[in-house]
């Protein structure tokens, strides 16, 4: 389906700031529609006269007129001069008599969209009176918010710029409650979900006719701690969001101010208990935070371990007990370096080019014994999970070392290239050096293809990451080992 950024540009030539209006409008109207139990379409008009369908809402709290979607379709011919009447004069458009959509008939009304002065589209508000009775206080409640927002609309009053936009968890709708404030920001109505949400706060009585800055002003446990934004809100002065908690109690609330030609008549309120969305977040927050810190320690405690080797392999009289300990510390290390990445993030994840980067140079630097080594990398790994993380740099880090070690014996200087193609969850990771090649030279690579070192790559490669593990000659000299793995996926279900 198309979507308004690619119809409006498709029908129609208006200015960036007149998009953007439409844009604020369609990512606030859901509160309208549910409002006034009705369905909203946005209608533009093109450049060849015509009309196009580019946005439409459903209400949460009553029947749907249009079960199909219409972006992208034509107006029926009924509709059409009433959207061309409510363009043209600028004023909201009643229809006298309902419209019949096959069994049930739907209220029809055309509210210009203005902005700058002048109508740049036109909404359709259909209400389906297939099961109309007499309506409830709620109901009327509802109904007249949502007169005076539609109103607004038509002044070029709604959507509000000021108005907070991208996600929060626990973003109040109006079923959830309903407040309604007059200018002085006192209460008019709430609603029996608002009123219930408000009970739990701590609230005793009735809310009509208080002020309801003052009643959650008295309730506040710590307010110094308060939302800045708390005293606007509550008061309907401001178009913002704020939370509001105490005794283990937290109530998101939402203002929409109501003006009228620029003078604010008052506001609605919409709120929710989230309560315990916040616990669970706060439960998410301390456990990150304990990942983090488990990371941290994990860290250290492997740092000691490599200190510890250090010193010992210091003391010990035996080149080859020495190098043996030297390159067990030089494995602990790798691994500490992953931990110290993890514990630096909220994510189980590792960038994992930075921390390739440090420790192969690393690596390089410890094992080139003289020679001038220099070691690139090639292409990006991205993010890769932390239980892939951890193997796959022990591995790279001993086949960095044995290339090092033994492909440039008897030479000055060298590259180790690490090649990364990452596609998706599959990588190919090659390790290329222009050594001296797998010959037959008793000390040389062809000899390390038997040492410990390759037999922990070909453990992690087969057993760790189940991926694939092929050594082979350069035809321009040198070796190459080609890894091909599949990473964990690490995205979150749903």
């Amino acid at each position: 389906m198309s979507t308004l950024s690619d119809l409006v540009p498709r029908h129609a030539d208006l200015s960036p700031a007149d998009i953007e209006w439409l844009h604020l409008l369609v990512g606030d109207w859901q509160l309208i529609s549910d409002l006034a139990f009705a369905d909203l379409v946005l209608w533009l008009p093109t450049r060849e006269g015509a009309w196009v369908a580019i946005a439409q809402a459903r209400p949460s709290t009553g029947a749907t007129v249009h079960y199909d979607d219409v972006v992208g379709s034509a107006p029926p011919d009924g509709q059409r001069a009433q959207l061309e009447k409510a363009l043209t004069e600028t004023t909201i458009q009643r229809s006298r008599e309902p419209r019949w959509f096959g069994t049930y008939a739907v209220r029809e009304e055309a509210v210009p969209v203005v902005h700058g002065g002048r109508a740049i589209a036109v909404v359709a508000r259909q209400t389906n009176l297939g099961g109309a009775r007499t309506p409830s206080r709620l109901e009327l409640n509802y109904v007249e918010a949502a007169d005076d927002l539609v109103a607004m609309i038509s002044r070029g009053e709604f959507p509000s710029p000021n108005a907070p936009t991208g996600p929060r968890r626990g973003a109040p709708r109006v079923g959830d409650g309903l407040i309604r404030l007059n200018s002085e920001g006192e209460v008019l109505y709430a609603s029996p979900n608002a009123l219930s949400a408000f009970h739990r706060f701590g609230v005793i009585g009735s809310l009509v006719g208080r002020s309801l800055a003052e009643v959650t002003t008295e309730l506040l446990e710590d307010r110094s701690s308060a939302d800045e934004s708390l005293p606007v809100v509550v008061m309907g002065r401001a178009p913002w969001r704020t939370d509001l908690e105490s005794r283990g109690v937290c109530l998101s609330l939402r203002a929409v101010p109501l003006t009228e030609h620029g003078q604010r008549i008052g506001a609605v309120l919409v709120c929710r208990d989230v309560s315990e969305l916040r616990r669970r977040e706060r439960e998410l927050i301390t456990k990150d935070a304990t990942i983090r810190e488990i990371h941290h320690r994990v860290k250290n405690n492997l740092q000691t371990v490599a200190a510890l080797l250090r010193l010992q392999a210091r003391r010990m009289e035996s080149p080859e007990a020495r190098a043996a300990l030297e390159e067990a510390m030089r494995r602990v290390t790798t691994i500490s370096l992953v931990h110290e990445t993890l514990s630096q993030t909220l994510d189980e994840t590792v960038d994992f080019d930075a921390l390739v980067d440090r420790s192969l140079r690393l690596a390089a630097d410890v094992a080139s014994a003289g020679a001038s080594v220099r070691t690139l990398r090639i292409g990006s790994f991205g993010m890769v999970p932390a239980e892939d993380a951890t193997a796959l740099a022990l591995i790279l880090t001993e086949l960095v070392t044995n290339a090092v070690e033994h492909g440039f014996v008897g030479r000055e200087r060298g590259t180790v290239e690490i090649i990364a193609e990452r596609s998706g969850a599959h990588l190919r990771a090659i390790v290329t050096d222009d050594g001296v090649g797998m010959g037959s030279d008793p000390t040389g690579p062809k000899s390390a293809m038997s040492g410990l070192g390759t037999q922990i790559v070909g453990t992690l490669v087969r057993n760790e990451l189940r991926g694939t593990i092929d050594w082979s000659a350069r035809e321009d000299g040198g070796t190459q080992v080609v890894i091909d793995l599949d990473l964990r996926d690490r995205r979150p279900p749903g």
